[in-house]
C-alpha cells in the first residue's frame, strides 16, 4: 500500500464518460495522481498492468452486462496485484457485493455509494484508508447490515452503544475517530470494542483484521 507521505497514484474504470472525468478532476484538486481512465475491464486490466497504482477505483457495473464485471475485475486486481488498494463505487446499496468484496482480505479494500463521492471530503478520505490498508464500507450500506434481524444472531449480546461502535468499526473508523464522533474518552471505546471482540468470539490476532471479522461475524449469517 501507499505510504502516507508520498503521493497516491490512481486509475479509475467507469464507462460513464462525465462521471469518471469529474471524478478525475476532483481527485487530482486534492493531490492524488490519477494515473489513467479506463471505460471497460479489459482497458482496466491493461492499465493497472501497466501503471501499478496505488488504488483502483472500479464501478461495480460495467460493460458489456453492467451487473457485476466491476466487481470481478477487483477481485482479479488484487488476485494479480496483492498490493494494490480497491476502492469499489456502487448506484445501490448492494449489501452482498460489499460482503463479497471484504470477505477474502479486508485490506486495502473498500466499498462506497456513488452519491458519497459527489461529497469530495468523503472520497478523499476513503482512497487515503484503502491506500494505507485500511477497509472502508459506506455507512448506508453499514446501517442496511445492522438493521437485519436474525435468529440466534451474535449481534443479540451487543448492547446499543456497541453497536454503534460497531457501526463506526465497519466504516473503517480508528477507535479515536470513534471516540471524537461519539464524544467518548478513548479507553471508553478501546473497552468497547474489546467487548464486542469478545461477545462475537472472535480469537485474538491482530487488530485491524479483527475490527472487520467483527462486522463479517454477522454479515455471514
Amino acid at each position: 500500500m501507499s505510504a502516507p507521505d508520498q503521493q497516491i497514484r490512481i486509475v479509475l474504470a467507469d464507462d460513464a464518460v462525465l462521471l469518471r472525468e469529474a471524478l478525475a478532476a476532483a481527485l487530482a484538486a486534492s493531490g492524488f495522481e490519477v494515473v489513467g481512465q479506463a471505460v471497460d475491464v479489459p482497458g482496466l486490466l491493461a492499465l493497472v498492468d501497466r501503471a501499478l497504482p496505488d488504488v483502483a477505483v472500479v464501478d461495480v457495473r460495467m460493460p458489456p452486462t453492467h451487473t457485476t464485471e466491476g466487481l470481478e475485475a477487483a477481485r482479479r486486481i488484487r488476485a494479480d496485484h496483492p498490493t494494490i488498494a480497491i476502492l469499489v463505487l456502487s448506484q445501490y446499496v448492494e449489501t452482498r457485493y460489499a460482503v463479497d468484496l471484504i470477505r477474502d482480505d479486508p485490506a486495502g479494500v473498500g466499498y462506497l455509494l456513488k452519491q458519497r463521492v459527489m461529497k469530495l471530503d468523503d472520497l478523499s478520505d476513503a482512497v487515503r484508508r484503502v491506500a494505507a490498508g485500511g477497509s472502508v464500507i459506506d455507512p448506508e450500506v453499514v446501517a442496511r447490515l445492522l438493521g437485519r434481524r436474525r435468529s440466534h444472531s451474535p449481534l443479540d449480546e451487543l448492547t446499543q452503544r456497541e453497536r454503534e461502535i460497531l457501526a463506526l468499526m465497519a466504516e473503517g473508523r480508528s477507535n479515536a475517530a470513534i471516540a471524537e464522533r461519539l464524544t467518548l474518552e478513548l479507553r471508553t471505546v478501546e473497552g468497547h470494542v474489546r467487548t464486542i471482540f469478545s461477545k462475537l468470539g472472535l480469537e485474538p490476532t491482530t487488530e485491524d483484521h479483527r475490527r472487520v471479522l467483527a462486522v463479517l461475524a454477522y454479515l455471514r449469517g
